[in-house]
């Protein structure tokens, strides 16, 4: 049986990837794609969403909006890097048209809630951005933790440093209090972290493999991404390429085998001088239940070749 999928974005170009990426994959269905706020506002992320899987061939994908900030503020800026690595757009600043649709008036949080009843453990959820909005969902309808088939998540650093600060990732800083509930809840989590999306890079001979497909989709991923990797020369200069962060969470989503997991019942510091970082919960470390993994190696030829296969293929028939 199809997996239904449902991504939670704050739509940038990594986000933007994985979305081409789901749309790609066979095995999964893509349901809804729920807003956040993180490299864009969260209306913009909803804009982005709409307009991109309309570019893409697929309108049909409804778009809810969730929670415009963290659960323990009451508003929310873009950071400057954010704005730098992604655009101001949040899609490397290129232009395509907006969408004629809106996004659902069901809420982002009772939208979760609803598919994982309707779903259960068919249903993949892919947090990509700040774990807001699947703690809200926990917070309403607890017994979903138990529900839900599982939750591939694209956040944190388990054994490399953070990109935020020396222990903290950028999704995680965004709202550490929901992502520690989130990790803390007993819900069945994979966190495919900064350990493994590091390593998957992309660079500007892939993406000339789009722009020579000649179609307006094929154009547009090869000019985003083109704009994501010269950002990476000036903030990570040593890795020679862009960092596959949303796209390898949606790759696990629908092929788990990717990747090499470590059974941890995982915390998120959120006091003291490390808050945001991942890292083992001592507390349930001698619990012989595991609800949680975490990638710490990626079959990265597998991955690359997935990837491509899959975005150049629906980029050349939208």
């Amino acid at each position: 049986m199809t997996k239904k999928l449902i991504l939670d974005l704050d739509t940038g170009v990594d986000d933007a990837l994985a979305i081409s990426y789901a749309l790609g994959s066979p095995e999964v269905e893509l349901i809804g794609i729920t807003g956040t706020y993180g490299n864009v506002l969260l209306e913009q992320g909803v804009r982005n969403s709409l307009a991109i899987t309309d570019l893409l061939g697929h309108p049909e994908v409804k778009v809810y909006k969730g929670l415009p900030h963290s659960s323990t503020t009451d508003s929310f800026e873009v950071l400057d890097i954010s704005a730098f690595i992604h655009g101001k757009n949040g899609i490397g600043d290129v232009d395509i048209p907006d969408s004629d649709r809106e996004p659902e008036t069901e809420s982002a949080v009772d939208f979760i809630i609803d598919a994982v009843k309707t779903y259960g453990k068919d249903l993949v959820y892919v947090p990509t951005g700040p774990m807001t909005n699947i703690a809200a969902a926990l917070k309403k309808a607890p017994e979903i933790k138990d529900e839900i088939g599982k939750i591939v998540l694209m956040g944190g650093a388990l054994t490399v440093c953070g990109n935020v600060n020396g222990w903290e990732e950028a999704n995680i800083s965004q709202d550490p209090e929901a992502a520690n509930e989130l990790f803390r809840s007993g819900a069945p989590a994979t966190m495919v972290g900064l350990d493994v999306t590091l390593q998957t890079l992309l660079t500007y001979k892939e993406t000339q493999t789009w722009r020579d497909l000649g179609t307006k989709a094929g154009s547009f991923l090869a000019d985003m991404t083109d704009y994501y990797i010269k950002a990476y020369e000036t903030t990570s200069p040593h890795l020679g390429g862009c960092g596959l962060h949303d796209p390898l969470a949606v790759g696990v989503a629908v092929d788990p085998t990717l990747v090499t997991t470590l059974p941890i019942n995982m915390k998120v510091d959120v006091e003291g001088p490390t808050r945001g970082r991942t890292i083992g919960d001592n507390t349930r470390m001698n619990d012989p239940v595991k609800t949680m993994k975490a990638a710490i190696d990626v079959d990265v030829p597998r991955f690359l070749d997935e990837f491509m296969t899959r975005i150049t293929t629906l980029a050349k028939n939208a």
